[in-house]
């Protein structure tokens, strides 16, 4: 495990993110950047309606914005933050590579994403059953039998959180795509790790009965908790005593700081439009401030 010391911690790899990574680095405090540029929605993204750039792949801002983050000097961790606290004065984020990192500021820049499995019968019983919180909804489930789908951190997470309260927990992943130190985490638990399938249809009557795999299995569960991807925003946000509005989203000032001193967010997590050109903008503001409570103790200076 490394211990790692910063002055701002950006939570996202996208376009906010990297922008405020650009933005704090090049006021030459010490940045880091922790997050999956591969897995933002911006990657799979043509850009036609952006400042100045006619048409642009996403996955070429992507790879040109880690370029300038990097040259600004902010170092980039591919990691997913699975825990956010504040001790003390600092930000302490814990990842699934076992690392920490401990910082004077940190920005919320992962977005909002709640992918959904599109399974039969996710719809139904959306409610009496399935789930796209873990952290939300687990205390329902006391006693009860659960799956868990997804194959990224927050699917890995959820599982072990469920281990504490379900009586048995099932984790439904085609292929685990997450970190070995994390991955042996779970193993350590009593879930059961179902590898090489993916839900096919969630059966019921007034609430979830059983879910059926693509490979012919049937599994006889209570509840089904949809975590696709890595821990959002939002999650982080109430770890740090941030309370999002009930669709998710994270209210900021002008200065793009959140209800928690040392705390800023940017992007998609900040409500809508839900376009390229605000994220950055944002994102710009967020790094800006952020390093600027680092070497000033406030924002902007006068």
């Amino acid at each position: 495990m490394l211990s790692i010391d910063t002055d701002v911690a950006i939570i996202g790899a996208g376009p906010a993110g990297l922008q405020a990574a650009i933005h704090a680095a090049r006021r030459k405090v010490k940045t880091v950047v922790i997050g999956r540029p591969d897995q933002g929605a911006l990657v799979k993204a043509e850009i036609e309606n952006y400042f100045g750039i006619p048409r642009i792949k996403g996955q070429e801002i992507v790879r040109i914005g880690l370029e300038q983050a990097r040259h600004a000097g902010a170092a980039i961790y591919e990691e997913d933050v699975l825990k956010a606290e504040k001790v003390g004065e600092t930000f302490v984020l814990q990842t699934d590579h076992d690392n920490k990192f401990i910082a004077k500021a940190v920005v919320l820049a992962l977005g909002i994403s709640r992918m959904r499995l599109n399974a039969e019968g996710e719809k139904e019983f959306l409610g009496r059953g399935v789930s796209y919180c873990a952290a939300c909804d687990a205390n329902f489930f006391k006693g009860k039998r659960v799956a868990v789908v997804g194959n990224d951190s927050m699917a890995a997470v959820s599982t072990m959180l469920l281990t504490n309260v379900a009586s048995d927990v099932y984790w439904v992943t085609k292929e685990p795509r997450i970190a070995p130190p994390l991955f042996e985490k779970v193993i350590a638990t009593k879930a059961k790790v179902v590898e090489a399938a993916w839900p096919k249809k969630i059966h019921g009557d007034k609430t979830v009965t059983k879910i059926e795999l693509d490979d012919g299995r049937v599994l006889e569960v209570d509840g089904v908790f949809i975590e696709l991807g890595a821990r959002g925003s939002t999650e982080l946000a109430m770890e740090l005593g941030i309370l999002p509005d009930p669709n998710g989203l994270i209210s900021v000032n002008g200065k793009m700081e959140t209800e928690v001193p040392g705390v800023y967010a940017a992007g998609d997590v900040t409500g809508r439009p839900w376009q390229l050109a605000r994220a950055v903008g944002q994102g710009c503001i967020a790094g800006t401030n952020a390093a600027n409570l680092v070497l000033f103790g406030a924002g902007e200076p006068e």
